[in-house]
């Protein structure tokens, strides 16, 4: 049995890959930090079902599959309308886009203050499927390889739907800076 001082040594470092990867899939701190809770309480107690394998893409892969769950459970349970669907038009509230950890992150190096704000308001958009390799990819860092066996499809999917996330995210992004750009004139 895996010791809980082994299995906090391995697996506490990533716990804002966690938290970030719940986040985007939920788009909701608070569920986010359940979610995270819920799974690092199952991989403890799976731990010595891994054998060896790298503890990363292992870790997200329970994590995405607790937030799956909690998405599915929330989606039975509610019989309410969004406020966004109830109040079409009104601005979202921008700290519902925060990324997951105040530590730099490859985002942080490719984007500017001023563009960030725009990068995730475009992320957030994207559809659920290539919201999420996106998140293992170029925020996680994960290989192709990693992404598939977290997400449980073949790698040419996940090189397919990264690529298609990559395209759509680059047109939301430019269709943004757009609008920008004509409310700033």
């Amino acid at each position: 049995m895996v010791s809980l001082p082994e299995f906090e040594r391995e697996a506490l470092p990533l716990m804002d890959a966690a938290y970030n990867l719940a986040f985007w899939l939920l788009r909701n701190q608070a569920d986010a930090e359940d979610v995270v809770q819920d799974a690092y309480l199952r991989a403890f107690r799976a731990a010595d079902t891994r054998a060896g394998a790298d503890i990363k893409p292992w870790l997200l892969t329970i994590v995405r599959n607790v937030a799956y769950r909690w998405l599915a459970l929330r989606q039975r349970r509610s019989n309410v309308i969004s406020f966004e669907a109830a109040a079409p038009g009104r601005e979202r509230d921008e700290a519902a886009f925060e990324v997951a950890s105040d530590a730099p992150s490859p985002e942080d190096a490719l984007v500017g203050r001023a563009e960030q704000a725009l990068v995730r308001r475009a992320l957030a958009e994207l559809p659920e499927a290539f919201r999420e390799v996106i998140v293992l990819r170029e925020f996680e860092e994960l290989r192709y390889q990693e992404i598939a066996q977290v997400t449980g499809v073949p790698i040419g999917t996940v090189m397919s739907r990264l690529a298609r996330a990559r395209d759509q995210l680059r047109e939301r992004l430019a269709q943004l800076m757009a609008k920008e750009n004509k409310n700033a004139l």
